[in-house]
């Protein structure tokens, strides 16, 4: 091989490194976005599918890779939103994102530091508190451009001039879609309380659980706490949400004598937060997310869709 040749091969070696490097961040990027592990890498395949699609001229044609690869993976998920909406309003009770496994990939984000906003810079979102079940939740309840909006831009670090790119809006139309989304957040839930602490308190709850005591359990749940679970009409799980900390409390001590037997609940860190994994012979059968504030659980996400738990079995 001549001198030029093996140069050539090595920044194709380079640059292929470079691509692929970015699926990290670009999966990190879509589950945000998406609530869906398993959607968010197939909206992630279909962006490299799409840049290998092109000629080795129209690749090296483009100036950044990266912000490519960012732009036309945000747009998939912006048309799996427009389907995913249609898909949840058919499906069979509560739909919960797909809770995460303790891994640092997946809260791993753009490198160097956030864009500042003097706006409003308490607002901003860490990358531990963008993956928190709390926060996926209200995301739920935005458009999908105010997401893209308030994740890009808080979350990623990104600029509202690139994002005006990426989303075809101007820039003062993407700063007013990340502002509404943050009042979204405001308005949805309160600060929640420190991961140490919401610790501590899902041991008390582990432990009162399985010792079925309804009064420790009624002590620890906020008056006005929710319980939501998903089953997708897979398995069994209730349809609504339960609300009040003695319905709650009542609920899963009923539960637990039900399903008493093989089970074995485990103290795990779920999507960045102490959280609760139950197993039957080594299988996961159900993820327990919580949210707290102050001295007490004002939330609980029970994952039971089998769908959603294979990361936690396969892991």
């Amino acid at each position: 091989m001549t001198d030029h040749a093996k140069s050539r091969h090595d920044e194709s070696d380079a640059g292929l490194d470079a691509i692929i490097s970015e699926r990290r961040r670009l999966i990190a990027l879509a589950y945000r976005l998406l609530g869906s592990l398993a959607e968010a890498e197939d909206a992630v395949q279909e962006t490299y599918t799409r840049w290998y699609a092109m000629s080795r001229q129209q690749q090296d044609a483009i100036q950044s890779p990266g912000a490519w690869l960012t732009t036309v993976a945000t747009r998939v998920c912006l048309d799996l939103l427009g389907s995913a909406r249609v898909r949840r309003e058919r499906y069979v009770g509560e739909w919960i994102p797909e809770p995460l496994p303790e891994r640092t990939d997946w809260i791993s984000g753009r490198s160097g530091t956030a864009a500042t906003d003097p706006a409003d810079p308490a607002d901003r979102v860490t990358l531990d508190e963008s993956v928190s079940m709390a926060f996926l939740v209200a995301l739920e309840s935005m458009t999908p451009n105010q997401r893209v909006a308030l994740i890009l831009h808080d979350v990623f670090g990104y600029p509202f001039a690139e994002i005006a790119g990426i989303t075809g809006r101007t820039p003062a139309a993407c700063r007013e879609l990340a502002s509404s989304a943050r009042r979204r957040v405001r308005t949805s839930r309160p600060p929640a309380a420190p991961a140490a602490h919401q610790a501590l308190l899902v041991r008390d709850f582990k432990q009162a659980w399985d010792t079925q005591d309804i009064n420790a359990l009624v002590g620890l749940l906020a008056p006005g706490a929710k319980f939501t679970a998903d089953g997708g009409g897979v398995v069994a799980a209730a349809l609504h949400p339960i609300e009040g900390g003695e319905g709650i409390a009542r609920y899963l001590t009923d539960l637990a004598v039900l399903t008493s037997g093989g089970l074995t609940v485990l103290e795990r860190t779920v999507n960045g937060r102490a959280g609760l994994v139950i197993e039957h012979e080594g299988v996961t059968v159900a993820v327990y997310a919580f949210d707290v504030t102050d001295d007490r659980i004002t939330h609980i996400w029970a994952v039971r869709n089998p769908e959603k738990l294979r990361p936690w079995t396969a892991g």
